[in-house]
């Protein structure tokens, strides 16, 4: 974290130039609230932010531009410019040239973001088809950090309030998610979740429910086999350094409610955790790339072409990302500390044990 300025430098890439990456971009930073806590730079150009900005007279975004970190201006929110061309925007269609800036403005932030010159990243929804270039051929977001942060294996975590899901696989075909379901890697997914629950979000030991591949979780073996033969011995080798549970059939996990008395959940595939989170967690999830050395986070949407440039975009997800991004830089931080000075925690719990025992002595 940069030493001359005690709030965190948070980047933003501006996503797909003609999704709603810019406005809800816009629609979040015009809370000057937001500067109490964090200094916002946002990877784009003037033009860009002008263009969206023009047709949301409700939201009054006053930001500084800059040319590099140097003139970084920790009031306010900063524009760095990533190019100076003029650049076709038209909202709502999909163009080779709005993936064209989309990675421009990506590869800035991830090659600041490398460097130490901000602390996170939020980054605005890609379309992942457009984007594909020699310098990306990735399915997202995820792979593309993982490649870029020395290939080492990361996990796609959904946040919002206490429902966190993970997956085990992310951008694959139904046809391909059998195989990719392995015993290694449901154990080095619960190992990458379990770490993160403990250092990014202050659980000590957490409690990790697992999520069945097949429906009534395979009906011992008479619906698949893999809940026999790779999940359960999944769970029970990571059970001395893990508290992991199931498999449970997904279905009747989330219709009784039993996500509540978990910390974690591992899903099998996208759509398996995907969408009972998006159900609960009306518009405000986050997606947190796990298992980095860096923070990253994003809404839990994509580019939404069909209301792009239309004032339409709730921001709500994105505010939250912001928020979840500042919370994990600042518990990886007090996790550090602790590490660092062990009797910090002793002396914090001695400290919320004699609270406790006053409150109980006065009531």
């Amino acid at each position: 974290m940069n030493p001359d300025i005690r709030k965190p430098i948070i980047g933003f890439s501006c996503g797909d130039l003609n999704g709603i990456g810019l406005e809800i971009i816009i629609k979040s930073l015009s809370d000057s609230r937001l500067l109490d806590f964090m200094v916002p730079v946002i990877f784009a150009n003037n033009k860009s932010i002008n263009f969206y900005k023009k047709d949301l007279p409700e939201y009054n975004l006053v930001y500084s531009s800059i040319p590099d970190f140097s003139k970084i201006n920790p009031k306010q929110v900063n524009v760095l410019n990533c190019w100076d061309e003029e650049v076709s925007i038209t909202p709502g269609e999909l163009t080779e040239t709005g993936g064209r800036y989309a990675l421009i403005s990506l590869e800035k932030a991830v090659a600041a973001l490398k460097d130490g010159a901000i602390d996170g990243l939020v980054t605005a929804p890609i379309h992942k088809k457009n984007i594909q270039s020699p310098n990306f051929q990735f399915s997202g977001h995820t792979p593309y950090l993982q490649h870029v942060f020395g290939d080492k294996e990361n996990l796609m975590l959904l946040v919002a309030e206490n429902l966190r899901m993970a997956l085990v696989t992310e951008h694959v075909t139904i046809q391909e998610v059998a195989k990719y379901i392995t015993k290694d890697k449901i154990k080095l997914k619960l190992q990458i979740l379990n770490n993160s629950l403990i250092t990014d979000f202050g659980i000590d030991k957490p409690r990790i429910a697992v999520l069945a591949l097949n429906p009534h979780a395979g009906d011992d073996g008479l619906i698949g086999k893999e809940e026999i033969e790779i999940i359960r011995p999944a769970i029970k080798e990571s059970k001395p350094q893990i508290l992991a549970y199931g498999p449970y059939s997904a279905d009747a996990f989330f219709a009784r409610g039993q996500h509540e008395k978990f910390d974690g959940v591992l899903a099998m595939y996208h759509d398996q955790g995907l969408i009972p989170f998006k159900s609960l967690a009306f518009g405000e999830g986050v997606n947190f790339t796990a298992g980095l050395p860096i923070v990253r986070t994003s809404p839990d949407h994509g580019t939404a072409f069909d209301i792009a440039g239309k004032d339409k975009a709730d921001a709500s997800s994105f505010t939250a990302s912001i928020f979840e991004c500042v919370r994990i830089i600042h518990a990886r931080q007090g996790y550090k500390d602790m590490r660092l000075n062990p009797l910090k925690k002793i002396s914090a719990r001695m400290l919320a044990n004699a609270k406790d025992e006053t409150f109980e002595d006065n009531y």
